[in-house]
This record gives C-alpha cells, sequence and structure tokens, in this order.
C-alpha cells in the first residue's frame, strides 16, 4: 500500500487503508488469509464469510479508499454475527463509514443480517435422527 496507510487492529482482523491516488472511485477490498488460519477449506470459508461482512457494509462505505483485510487465526472459529461486528467496528475506527439515509441500505445488508441471525449447526458427527425432526 501507499505511504499513507493506516492500520486499526481487532482480535479477530487486521485492517489496512489507504486513500487511492488520482480520482476517487469506489472503495476496494482485498482479503488476506494466511496458512496459520487453517488449511484450504477454512481459508476458502474465512474469505466467502468476510467478503459478505464488507458486502453488508458497503452501502455505507465512504469512497475513494483501499481496504486491505488479513484474518487472524482467531476467526476460524466465530460465528458470522461475531465476523460482521469485528468488520463494522473497524470501519468505524477508521471512521470510513458515513451516514445513510433510510432508503439507501442495499440488498446485501438485509441478506448479510438474515445471515447472521441464523446459526449454522456445529460441523461432526450428528445424529441422524434428531436432524430430520
Amino acid at each position: 500500500m501507499r505511504a499513507g496507510r493506516r492500520s486499526w487492529t481487532h482480535p479477530l482482523l487486521v485492517l489496512y487503508a489507504a486513500a487511492q491516488e488520482g480520482a476517487a472511485g469506489p472503495t476496494r477490498s482485498g482479503f488476506v488469509v494466511g496458512r496459520r488460519v487453517g488449511n484450504a477449506v477454512a481459508r476458502n470459508r474465512v474469505k466467502r464469510r468476510l467478503r459478505e461482512a464488507v458486502r453488508a457494509q458497503a452501502p455505507a462505505l465512504a469512497p475513494g479508499m483501499d481496504l486491505v483485510w488479513i484474518a487472524r487465526p482467531a476467526i476460524v472459529a466465530a460465528d458470522f454475527a461475531a465476523i460482521l461486528a469485528a468488520v463494522a467496528q473497524l470501519l468505524r475506527r477508521a471512521r470510513l463509514l458515513r451516514e445513510l439515509d433510510p432508503g439507501q441500505v442495499g440488498p446485501g445488508t438485509k441478506r448479510s443480517a438474515e445471515r447472521a441471525r441464523r446459526e449454522r449447526p456445529p460441523t461432526g458427527h450428528a445424529d441422524s435422527a434428531a436432524l430430520t425432526t
């Protein structure tokens, strides 16, 4: 990133932000999930969850920024609601959120909120009779 970058940390994530050079376009995000987070399946799941959490905040993001999101190993055990809260907290601390009119809420925000309300069942061996009831 460029010399004007700043960083913010959270137990689940690190956020680096820098202003775009030239004309300010839409805010762009990049995601880094290293091998310390887990195997390929875990890393891809973390990237999908992060993309959705950032997409939920997209309507409120200030334009003209380049963001890099770095996942920490603790994110694997976190549920989606915790990831969504971590993203929102880092964006607030970075002062990258702007006030929205009530009509500006995007479809990603509603979909992410619905996913946060649903809890996925724990992975592992489960009794098939308990799942069919």
